[in-house]
C-alpha cells in the first residue's frame, strides 16, 4: 500500500511539469460581439462576467489551472467552448451562423444550462439571477432578429 501511494505521489508531482498554454489568442474589437453589436453596458457586463471566461479569447485562468490534471480539464473545456461559440470572433461568422449561435445561447441561458454550474461554483459572480437571464435572452433574441432583418433571412 505504501509503495502505491509513493508511486501516485511521484506521478502527481511529475505531471505538474506539463502545464497548459494560458496564452489567449489575440483579440480584435472589430470582431468582438459586444463591440460590433454596440451592446448596452449592463448587458455587456453580464456577458463578460458569465460567458467570456470560456466563450472568448479573454479567459482569466484561475489559480487551480496550475494544478494538473485540473488544468488539462479546464483547458479542454475552454477550447471546446471557444469552438462552440467565441464572442471574440463573432464577426467572422456568417449571418446564418450568427443567428444559430444566438438562438442556441438564448436557449441554454433560458434553460439554465449556461453558465455551467461547475463554473459558477468557482465563480459565484458569474451566476445569473432570473432577471439577468431574462435580459440576456431578450437581448440575444433582439440581436438575432436584427441580423435576420438586415440580411433578409
Amino acid at each position: 500500500m505504501k509503495k502505491v501511494l509513493i508511486v501516485l505521489l511521484v506521478a502527481f508531482i511529475m505531471i505538474q511539469f506539463f502545464q497548459i498554454d494560458k496564452v489567449n489568442p489575440a483579440t480584435n474589437d472589430g470582431m468582438d460581439f459586444i463591440k460590433i453589436k454596440n451592446t448596452p453596458e449592463p448587458i455587456a457586463n453580464i456577458i463578460r462576467n458569465s460567458c467570456y471566461d470560456c466563450h472568448s479569447n479573454e479567459t482569466e485562468y484561475p489559480a487551480y489551472s496550475y494544478i494538473q490534471p485540473a488544468g488539462w480539464l479546464l483547458k479542454s473545456h475552454i477550447d471546446e467552448a471557444r469552438l462552440e461559440l467565441n464572442f471574440s470572433t463573432f464577426a467572422t461568422y456568417d449571418s446564418k451562423r450568427q443567428i444559430h449561435k444566438l438562438e442556441e445561447a438564448s436557449e441554454y441561458v433560458e434553460q439554465k444550462k449556461m453558465p455551467l454550474e461547475s463554473y459558477t461554483l468557482g465563480h459565484p459572480d458569474a451566476k445569473l439571477t432570473d432577471e439577468q437571464r431574462k435580459k440576456l435572452v431578450d437581448y440575444f433574441r433582439m440581436v438575432q432578429k436584427q441580423i435576420q432583418q438586415t440580411n433578409a433571412l
